[in-house]
């Protein structure tokens, strides 16, 4: 592995040695780390399954820099997500398979041990030779794709695009709360549905699920744009909600949430993290023939692919899609989409 490392000037591992000093490298760009390591303690599971399939090793391959634009992380916080725990009990196992070796090269057929882990903040050890915007020593924030092993551990190799400094005035365990869950967020609000600081100014918004990380990034995300916001959680976070500027605040435990959200005037958008029942009359609630968008993060793509393999499962992904996609346009609503991911901001801890 050639890469640039903690080291200060450039060494060519295994360099010759003539007359007592070293000889410069014959290619400029080779870069080294002073000391080679093979393993390294993190969490991982060797077997889907309950809290139980955890196990801690001291053992784990070191992460090894495999293309040029990749960088190595010493992890020094890292957090969980609900795909963390969806992934542990094999959720989107059969996709992030093929994803992980489509061309199915790999001697050994199967991904464990796994770690899991999206989040991480920590600072770079080692870049890949087409990495310049990084150098070691450098304090980053990342967002690891969850096909790729995870931040539970001591080191964490990403490629450069999943990579951004970390904010100063962040530490790095406030850090690591919020890459996945803001990308998520992001994504989920501006890249599928459209709304931005132009653009969102009175609009109405329904965010089932507001409380979790997505939700509560998103809560303050677009009342940031002027959104008008209607939170949809438990009682017990009714008092977060409103302290991070939700409009509305219900309860979806105090009675019919159905019934509840009729009586509010109808929605330009809304983004579902919840997912199940909800998507059979929640797409009642946006406004007819005005371009309203329904966003879920609850795809499936990931299950039926798990449950009737990829070529079923893509075919009937296709058609729950399809028909309710006609159904939305039948309504007069805009589109439907699943999301397959993914200062002034509170960080929920």
């Amino acid at each position: 592995m050639l890469s640039r490392g903690a080291a200060n000037g450039w060494a060519l591992r295994g360099a010759a040695l003539a007359g007592g000093q070293q000889r410069p490298p014959p290619f400029r760009g080779l870069r080294a780390s002073p000391r080679m390591r093979s393993a390294m303690p993190s969490w991982v599971i060797d077997r889907y399954g309950r809290n139980d399939v955890l196990r801690f090793t001291r053992n784990m391959v070191f992460p090894i820099i495999h293309f040029p634009n990749e960088v190595i992380i010493k992890v020094h916080a890292a957090s969980l997500n609900p795909i963390d725990l969806s992934m542990r009990s094999g959720y989107g196992a059969t996709a992030l398979n093929m994803k992980r070796d489509p061309l199915k090269l790999k001697s050994e057929d199967t991904e464990f041990p796994l770690t899991l882990g999206r989040d991480v903040s920590g600072v770079v050890m080692e870049c890949g030779l087409a990495v310049s915007y990084f150098k070691p020593g450098d304090e980053v924030w990342a967002a690891i794709p969850p096909w790729k092993q995870g931040t539970l551990s001591e080191f964490v190799v990403a490629s450069g695009n999943e990579v951004s400094f970390k904010p100063k005035c962040l530490s790095h365990t406030e850090a690591a709360s919020l890459p996945y869950v803001g990308l998520t967020a992001w994504s989920a609000v501006n890249q599928v549905g459209g709304l931005n600081q132009s653009n969102c100014s009175g609009k109405r918004v329904l965010i089932l699920g507001a409380s979790g990380g997505v939700g509560t990034f998103a809560v303050q995300l677009l009342k940031a744009w002027g959104a008008h916001v209607t939170a949809v959680c438990s009682h017990d976070a009714s008092t977060l909600m409103k302290r991070l500027g939700a409009d509305d605040v219900i309860d979806y435990k105090s009675g019919n949430l159905e019934e509840q959200l009729k009586t509010l005037p109808l929605f330009d958008f809304i983004l579902d993290n919840v997912g199940g029942s909800t998507e059979k009359w929640a797409l009642d609630l946006l406004k007819k023939w005005s371009g309203a968008t329904y966003v879920t993060l609850v795809t499936p793509f990931l299950i039926n692919m798990d449950r009737l393999g990829v070529a079923d499962g893509m075919l009937q992904t296709g058609f729950t899609v399809g028909s309710k996609t006609v159904k939305m346009m039948a309504d007069g609503s805009y589109s439907y989409n699943d999301l397959l991911r993914g200062g002034a901001l509170d960080l929920c801890l």
